[in-house]
């Protein structure tokens, strides 16, 4: 089987998450491998069914993979029922940023309170003294405290959606994952037996058919007034079905015609207008982010770091200053496509000292 994460190394009764997913099942046998207590938990968020069937982390497909790869496993499953907690702080958030014109992080969201500030409760009530998830990141002991850091394997490190954990639960997380390779967990899948060893990733939101954001929010909150595509200058392109459609450095959807290239480089939500312009204007070497959680700030106000501005985003080395609400970072190379409402994680080498949404 792949190697145990360091962090696995006394016995304890652990919670764990089971998404249905392969990473959570190959958590569940790490730990069992590791001599701990397991109990998998699944929490049923979203109803996926007919044509809002997407995704592999919300269907019921996947609540019944769960407990097939716990029977497997041999530990007890639960499902218990988020489906309001997720629809009124994930999703409603989610229609509303987008019908301002800015583009949520809703696993982000998601993570820090309908899934992990909840699973540390159900792991009081469980008798468990560890919540532990598929994630791929790690937590590591230190003199002064717990510090999150990033996943070993690079390409799937999930650090950046953790950002906003409280700093006092990070002693009882346990991520049996962050050590390893993708590959790896794959490997100890097939060694495990797990029935999900095969199962494709989930690449786009759970609640959003198909990826269309527009669709889903006129859906959920009505279809919206259209407006303007505009140039820099002001020059009307064009005209639009509404600002959920749009996000900042989209290029294809714009209606516009031959030409040349444009990006949408703001969306203007009250006016009801989407700047586009060339890919040089994307480029920003200053942002502001409100909404600030921080694990382990630094001391000083003001202090170098590296700032994430989107999860497939290369840590960019900056200048931060932390405010009263938030932090502005000034990047030494300008960043291609800041978009407001994104998060903006901010590291220190391995370490993630927090972060905030991007205005």
């Amino acid at each position: 089987m792949a190697p145990q994460a360091r962090s696995m190394s006394e016995p304890r009764r652990v919670l764990l998450a089971m998404s249905g997913g392969v990473d959570s099942s190959v958590a569940g046998g790490l730990l069992r491998a590791a001599g701990h207590e397991v109990v998998g938990v699944t929490l049923h968020l979203w109803d996926a069914e007919g044509e809002a069937k997407v995704g592999r982390c919300c269907a019921p497909e996947d609540r019944r993979d769960a407990r097939r790869s716990a029977d497997v496993l041999g530990i007890p499953h639960y499902v218990l029922d988020e489906r309001e907690a997720f629809a009124r702080d994930v999703v409603e958030p989610f229609v509303r940023e987008y019908r301002a014109g800015r583009t949520p992080s809703p696993c982000v969201h998601c993570n820090r309170t309908v899934k992990l500030t909840y699973l540390m409760q159900v792991a009081d009530r469980f008798g468990c003294s560890h919540v532990a998830t598929g994630h791929y990141a790690r937590v590591e002991r230190r003199p002064h405290g717990h510090a999150l850091l990033r996943g070993r394997d690079r390409h799937k490190d999930q650090s950046y959606f953790l950002f906003g954990l409280e700093s006092e639960d990070l002693p009882r997380l346990l991520f049996p994952l962050g050590e390893l390779l993708k590959r790896q967990s794959r490997e100890a899948a097939r060694e495990l037996g797990l029935p999900n060893a095969e199962k494709p990733d989930s690449q786009e939101l759970c609640f959003v058919p198909d990826g269309d954001v527009a669709a889903f929010v006129a859906r959920r909150a009505g279809v919206s007034a259209g407006g303007e595509i505009v140039d820099q200058d002001g020059e009307v392109l064009g005209r639009h079905r509404g600002v959920e459609g749009f996000t900042v450095g989209q290029r294809r959807g714009l209606g516009l015609g031959g030409g040349p290239v444009r990006y949408v480089l703001r969306v203007l939500a009250q006016e009801r207008r989407v700047v586009v312009g060339p890919a040089e204007a994307l480029r920003s070497s200053e942002l502001e982010a409100t909404g600030a959680r921080w694990l382990n700030p630094p001391d000083e106000l003001e202090f170098a770091a590296e700032v994430r501005i989107r999860y497939r985003h290369t840590p960019a080395s900056a200048h931060v200053r932390r405010t009263s609400t938030g932090f502005i970072a000034r990047f030494l190379e300008p960043q291609r496509a800041i978009t407001p409402g994104q998060a903006a994680v901010v590291y220190r080498g391995e370490e993630v000292l927090g972060g905030g949404f991007i205005l």
